[in-house]
């Protein structure tokens, strides 16, 4: 039990900015980190469900709403996904070879590529919450959980793009192939859940199925391999596949 509760505190000092109980990074409570990884976004999908009812509570605009739920997630996670996402499309804007690519990873700055992308991300994001016509509270907490399992599962699954770095240091130190199979099993629960909220929960599957099918062929053939900064491309872009569809298909079946 204590090994538990120490992986779920290694986890959310790593992947949030939450305060969490200071514990020591030992064999133990790392093998089972990435499995932890989903708890996150449970508590980021409460936390923008919270908002919203604040929301609704205080009739604030559907304008504040956006605002909020667009926050949260970069408050909560302290932006440590963002960074990779900016870091990542430095790199794919380059068109340079593989080495060249995994170089720009590593540069600390940044690119004006990186700082458009962003500038993009936020804008779609904010107009897609501020638009969005039903809030699901349980489709989003599933969500916000489902792109951090397939993040997981990417480590322990896909080829790394160098034996440095946050990814390896995940995938070295857990047991790959138990991890594997955990993931691989929560990953089609949370599918589930979220193909029953009804037509928005299937389409969202869909796209981010494919955003993970694209995701490894762009990484292993663009990087050579997965690596950290491209783990946070991913869970941004899924999570904004996913968001965009749901706000399509909810605005579909009203027309229906």
């Amino acid at each position: 039990m204590r090994t538990v509760f120490e992986t779920i505190a290694v986890s959310f000092s790593m992947f949030s900015a939450l305060p969490a109980p200071c514990v020591a990074w030992t064999e133990k409570n790392t093998r089972w980190l990435l499995a932890a990884f989903p708890l996150v976004g449970i508590v980021i999908g409460g936390t923008c469900w919270g908002w919203v009812l604040l929301c609704g509570w205080l009739a604030l605009p559907d304008l504040m709403r956006g605002a909020g739920l667009t926050l949260l997630p970069v408050l909560i996670t302290g932006g440590i996904h963002l960074d990779g996402y900016a870091d990542a499309w430095d790199a794919l804007s380059s068109h340079a070879p593989p080495e060249k690519k995994r170089e720009i990873l590593q540069d600390p700055r940044l690119g004006a590529f990186a700082a458009i992308h962003l500038c993009g991300f936020f804008l779609a994001d904010f107009a897609l919450w501020a638009a969005l016509p039903r809030w699901d509270g349980p489709l989003f907490l599933l969500m916000f959980s489902l792109s951090r399992t397939l993040s997981g599962l990417a480590v322990v699954s896909f080829p790394l793009a160098k034996d440095t770095g946050l990814a390896h240091t995940f995938a070295a130190a857990a047991d790959r192939k138990k991890l594997k199979t955990f993931l691989s099993l929560l990953a089609f629960l949370l599918a589930v859940g979220i193909c029953l909220r009804g037509l928005e929960g299937i389409t969202a599957i869909l796209v981010v199925l494919g955003a993970f099918g694209f995701y490894r062929r762009m990484a292993v053939k663009q990087f050579g391999g997965l690596s950290g900064d491209l783990a946070g491309w991913f869970l941004q872009t899924a999570e904004l596949w996913m968001l965009g569809t749901v706000c399509m298909a909810q605005y579909v079946e009203v027309l229906l």
